[in-house]
């Protein structure tokens, strides 16, 4: 009987929290046991000090760095002397898809040096590196910039190697205070970028076929990260002293029609 309890409410959890417009849940990961984070859905990217943004940090497989207690992911950035060790969580050659909505519900770190970031790039590269095969940044955030997110795409057209790289801000006081949900919806004509249910950057393919300004028609992968200072993260300068801190995922979900 208490299974049949949990099993209805489950559904009726997941019933109720689901988009309209037609949209099934296909995946999803409510992190609800202790431990590694689940192996069938993602995996630790090790990468060293400065490969990517001049970041200042490593990302190392570690339980440490990256855990599920209570319901929660918790993604650390850690400093010990010199070295800082954080985690970058891919679903990449687990998981990846081509169009829907994608969502998690995410309590933000704060100080200055902070970049954590909720993200999508392609499972394979069609039209070659990075950016020419595009990239999706449903959530960014630079603890310099307290009470604001950052939703943007990068492609060969539009990056910010050049300058050009499409997207926009907006205002969300309790994001390092409380959850929130940041969203993606992404069809063969548009993206659009929210949080909790608000709509706040919109990227529509011009229909030219110009693989240099929409290459999103090939499957991505989802990475959840927390780097520290680098190019954005540290344009302002950085503060150690913020150090450790933890991005918190309470859910990560993919619905498609």
């Amino acid at each position: 009987m208490k299974k049949i309890l949990f099993a209805a409410i489950a559904f009726l959890s997941f019933s109720a929290c689901a988009p309209a417009d037609g949209y099934k849940l296909v995946w999803a990961d409510e992190f609800d046991v202790d431990g590694a984070p689940n192996p069938a859905n993602w995996s630790y990217e090790l990468m060293r000090k400065g490969q990517v943004n001049n970041e200042e940090q490593e990302y190392v497989n570690s339980l440490e760095n990256a855990w599920v207690e209570d319901g929660i992911l918790h993604v650390k950035a850690i400093k010990e002397g010199e070295r800082i060790t954080s985690a970058r969580m891919i679903t990449r050659g687990k998981q990846s898809w081509l169009y829907g909505k994608v969502e998690a519900r995410i309590k933000l770190p704060e100080g200055k040096g902070v970049w954590p970031a909720f993200w999508m790039m392609p499972e394979k590269s069609p039209y070659g590196g990075w950016p020419n095969s595009g990239e999706i940044d449903i959530l960014e955030f630079v603890g310099y910039m307290p009470g604001v997110v950052h939703g943007t795409v990068h492609t060969g057209k539009y990056n910010h190697m050049i300058g050009t790289q499409k997207g926009t801000k907006t205002d969300l006081a309790s994001c390092s205070d409380e959850f929130h949900i940041y969203s993606l919806e992404w069809t063969p004509e548009r993206i659009d970028i929210a949080v909790d249910g608000n709509i706040y950057f919109s990227f529509e393919n011009d229909g030219a076929g110009d693989t240099g300004t929409w290459p999103f028609n090939h499957p991505f992968y989802i990475i959840l990260n927390v780097a520290f200072g680098g190019g954005w993260g540290g344009a302002e300068g950085v503060d150690y002293s913020v150090l450790p801190c933890t991005m918190e995922v309470d859910w990560v979900r993919v619905y498609q029609r």
